[in-house]
């Protein structure tokens, strides 16, 4: 039993390992903070559940103004008080979810996105304890689940749908439908969130999804990153367009 255990601990060990490395390789670090517009973040927590790597994602309450019963990631935008976009993440899972800043081991902080209110949101990725157990905040949150993080490349419920995004321009935007069979209910998981995790489980494990996604995956941190720059100087020009 001992020596099982061990195994065990070790592939898991191995696992996170892999994840870090790769992590690392494609962290901006604070390369588009300079940026002026409003910032958020969100924690993209990662965790092991039955040996595979997993992502835990929220559900809005209800009571809130903005984005409803959406599902998203712990996050939220910046206070005074947070000296960067990691210490932001931090503040907001631990209002959200009851997850203690020193319980996440911040491994990277990847290309950053643009919401519809024209935030600059930075995905900060760290691991947090396979047994964390969620004490969602009422006021915030309604509901608290996780999904394999391979999901976001293979999965069994998938549509791209048409939108405009933060520059006007008409786009595709990843939707999810995910059976969470423990809670024994369906969760969509779409806009910004899933853009995110498309990106974090291309980075982890270095498989094209089998979706189409605009990514270079010879080239993933430079292709993102042009990605990125391209929505921001669409962004601009409808500003000064608008003027």
């Amino acid at each position: 039993m001992a020596a099982a255990e061990r195994e065990n601990g070790s592939e898991r060990e191995s696992i996170k390992g892999k994840a870090k490395l790769r992590l690392r390789e494609c962290d901006v670090g604070d390369k588009f903070s300079h940026l002026p517009l409003r910032k958020a973040s969100v924690l993209l927590p990662l965790l092991l559940r039955d040996g595979a790597l997993c992502l835990l994602l929220t559900v809005r309450s209800m009571q809130l103004r903005r984005s409803p019963g959406e599902v998203c990631f712990p996050g939220g935008k910046r206070e005074e008080m947070d000296k960067d976009e990691i210490d932001t993440a931090l503040r907001e899972a631990k209002e959200e979810v009851g997850l203690q800043p020193e319980k996440v081991d911040v491994i990277c902080r990847l290309v950053p996105g643009i919401d519809k209110m024209n935030h600059l949101v930075t995905p900060v990725v760290g691991f947090i304890e396979d047994t964390f157990q969620a004490s969602p905040n009422p006021d915030e949150v309604s509901d608290v689940f996780v999904v394999p993080l391979e999901y976001f490349l293979k999965p069994l419920n998938y549509v791209a749908l048409p939108y405009k995004n933060s520059s006007g321009y008409l786009t595709w935007m990843h939707c999810f439908t995910y059976d969470d069979h423990e809670h024994k209910k369906s969760f969509k998981i779409w806009g910004l969130t899933a853009h995110f995790a498309v990106f974090l489980a291309i980075v982890i494990f270095r498989t094209k999804p089998t979706f189409e996604v605009h990514y270079d995956l010879d080239n993933l941190i430079t292709s993102a990153e042009n990605n990125f720059m391209k929505l921001y100087a669409s962004i601009n020009e409808r500003k000064k367009s608008s003027l």
